[in-house]
């Protein structure tokens, strides 16, 4: 019993430290938030707020990440190179032009572009029913698909927790997923953000609001020459507040603790 004891609390008092090593970082862009971190080569999980690793809000557009398995793999779409005509109608983000979403796409470029309505399209072929039955094998969120809406991941209570996103991601990296390897390795390869000698990042930004409130999103994982480090790091605002910096600083601020991480 005392050694458990003394286990709890090792682990928790390295859960204070690294909030207090790392909460520099969330200070220097002035914004809130949380960065989880799991080292794949010696199985530790590292925290900057080990409660806000379990909070669970909306996933926004890291949902594309099983939406576009899930898409490829009940053929919902013919493979990531189909294209899907753009209606003509203006498209924005949260008051935002986005230009890369006013014109023709396939899923290849709607992953990278966040192109929302593309997603929305294949949704309405997937169906709820599919949805709630896969992402249930997948232990993928907390399930709540009630959104009348069809972006439920975008609108509602459909939400997922940073280590839940990091479990997943876990999973997606073995392969030990319910899609075939074919499904699996496409959207491995969409997911490359960022490849060079001695690494590759493969990821997914989000950002939607809730209650006057913006969600901020970057998942991943990144693979170097000897090592796999899953993260997901969320930030949240009033939506009254001004902050130029929340954008880039679910990324930076990410990469700053990895490279602290690896003694970089």
């Amino acid at each position: 019993m005392k050694k458990i004891l003394v286990f709890i609390l090792v682990s928790w008092t390295s859960s204070i430290v690294a909030q207090s090593k790392f909460q520099k970082y969330f200070d220097s862009f002035a914004v809130k938030g949380s960065t989880t971190i799991y080292n794949y080569k010696s199985k530790e999980w590292i925290f900057t707020d080990i409660k806000d690793a379990d909070v669970v809000t909306l996933p926004a557009s890291t949902f594309k990440i099983p939406n576009s398995l899930i898409a490829l793999e009940y053929k919902a779409i013919q493979d990531e190179n189909e294209v899907f005509k753009w209606d003509g109608e203006t498209k924005s983000h949260l008051g935002t032009v986005i230009n890369a979403w006013n014109k023709d796409t396939d899923l290849k470029n709607a992953y990278k572009n966040s192109t929302v309505w593309l997603y929305v399209d294949v949704a309405k072929r997937v169906g709820r029913k599919t949805y709630q039955r896969t992402l249930k094998k997948l232990h993928y969120g907390n399930g709540n698909l009630t959104e009348k809406g069809i972006d439920f991941w975008n609108y509602g209570e459909f939400s997922i927790s940073p280590r839940n996103q990091i479990q997943f991601l876990i999973k997606l990296y073995e392969g030990n997923l319910p899609f075939s390897r074919s499904t699996i390795n496409k959207v491995k390869e969409i997911m490359i953000s960022e490849k060079t000698a001695s690494h590759m990042y493969r990821d997914k930004t989000g950002w939607t609001r809730k209650n006057g409130i913006d969600i901020g999103w970057w998942v991943g994982y990144l693979e170097t020459n000897d090592n796999v480090f899953f993260f997901a790091t969320r930030l949240q605002k009033d939506e009254q507040q001004e902050n130029p910096n929340f954008p880039k600083a679910r990324r930076e601020i990410t990469k700053l603790i990895l490279n602290e991480v690896m003694g970089q």
